[in-house]
């Protein structure tokens, strides 16, 4: 395989929603994005979510019954949605699923052998992404930047544009599409708001037994007490320069400051709170964005982005708006980063993640039974 020649990756992505794994081909030489290809989705069961579920905020040494469960969960799914595809990738970029992130403490957990994987789908695996990001100081995250920098040069942008990820938790990019390289100074920010889905996914499971507050639904008839959001973005999570970044449950504590409220109300407090956290945002970014291009399971969610296009100084669209798929964005970026970690290419940023220096990253595994892939 030539180094700079395109190459069919298949990206895998299982985020901290927990919904099920996300899988999407891209054709790529790790510097631009030169095709895009078939996607998959296969979502978790009731399960298999209480599997992966009982794992969260568990370390490597803790409770290893539990992880071994929750690891075989996600490989099998993973398993399963690679093997659904043609097999004309030439390598699997597998984020695997994070259980715990600690980045004040230099430690991260990712569940998944990729190496076994590799070994049960007959290629090539990246895997083990944020590692080496943080051996080098780095936080570890948000690792989609470099592809968001690709992206914007794909739909031909011309002033900067901000790509906003609503996952469990909302991160978001500032590229200046103008900028030649990733590596140009000024060209990338990056850095997590504040909780996304999360919060608002946990409501909604625990009253009413939903996996999610489907279109906003229910926030939408809902009142916003302004006094727990003013609280929650009063800590100083919001006033630290980036970059930075969150664990999943990071802000857990505030669904008690919901408690008293009424299902309704209490759903437009946490989705107000998650737009203002990304409106708090905004006075970090090296210059006001031409634009807001929001993915995720949040674009779908109707109240969250009208939220947010209430708050924000620019345009709040959502990625299919530009002609890119929401749904498969972050599957996309590790079928990326997979090839640029096969070539050693910068996977990190000093101004993204707060790396010393530009960090490359990922492990390679190949199948002992198909080396040559």
């Amino acid at each position: 395989m030539d180094d700079f020649e395109p190459i069919w990756s298949l990206g895998c992505m299982s985020g901290t929603s927990m919904d099920g794994v996300d899988a999407a081909m891209l054709l790529t030489n790790g510097e631009r994005i030169c095709a895009f290809g078939n996607h998959s989705y296969r979502p978790y069961s009731a399960e298999e979510i209480e599997a992966i579920a009982a794992a969260q905020g568990l370390w490597q040494d803790d409770q290893p019954d539990i992880l071994l469960k929750a690891e075989e969960t996600v490989r099998l799914a993973h398993l399963e949605v690679i093997s659904s595809f043609s097999g004309v990738e030439e390598v699997i970029g597998f984020h695997g699923q994070t259980v715990a992130h600690a980045p004040g403490m230099g430690k991260t957990h990712q569940i998944g052998d990729g190496k076994r994987l590799a070994e049960e789908a007959g290629n090539v695996v990246v895997w083990d992404f944020r590692t080496r990001d943080m051996a080098c100081g780095g936080e570890g995250a948000p690792l989609a930047s470099i592809f968001h920098f690709a992206c914007a040069k794909w739909i031909g942008e011309t002033r900067p544009v901000v790509f906003l990820n609503l996952g469990g938790v909302a991160n978001l990019t500032y590229v200046d599409p103008l900028a030649p390289e990733p590596e140009t100074p000024g060209a990338l920010v990056a850095f997590d708001t504040g909780p996304a889905n999360a919060l608002i996914d946990d409501l909604v499971g625990r009253r009413r037994n939903w996996g999610f507050d489907r279109d906003g639904d229910l926030a939408a008839t809902g009142k916003c007490d302004l006094a727990v959001v003013e609280e929650v973005l009063s800590r100083p999570y919001f006033d630290r320069k980036p970059p930075k970044s969150l664990d999943r449950n990071e802000f857990k504590d505030v669904l008690k400051s919901v408690d008293s409220l009424p299902d309704s109300d209490a759903a437009a407090t946490l989705t107000a709170l998650s737009a203002a956290a990304v409106a708090r945002a905004e006075k970090f970014l090296p210059a006001r964005p031409g634009r807001w291009l929001v993915a995720g399971g949040g674009s779908r969610n109707r109240t969250l982005m009208s939220e947010l296009a209430s708050r924000l100084s620019a345009p709040v669209l959502s990625v299919e708006d530009a002609g890119l798929d929401s749904d498969m964005l972050e599957a996309q970026a590790f079928a990326f980063l997979a090839v640029r970690s096969m070539r050693n290419l910068v996977l990190s940023l000093p101004s993204t993640t707060g790396c010393s220096v530009p960090t490359t990253g990922g492990r390679v595994d190949r199948p002992s039974r198909n080396p040559s892939r």
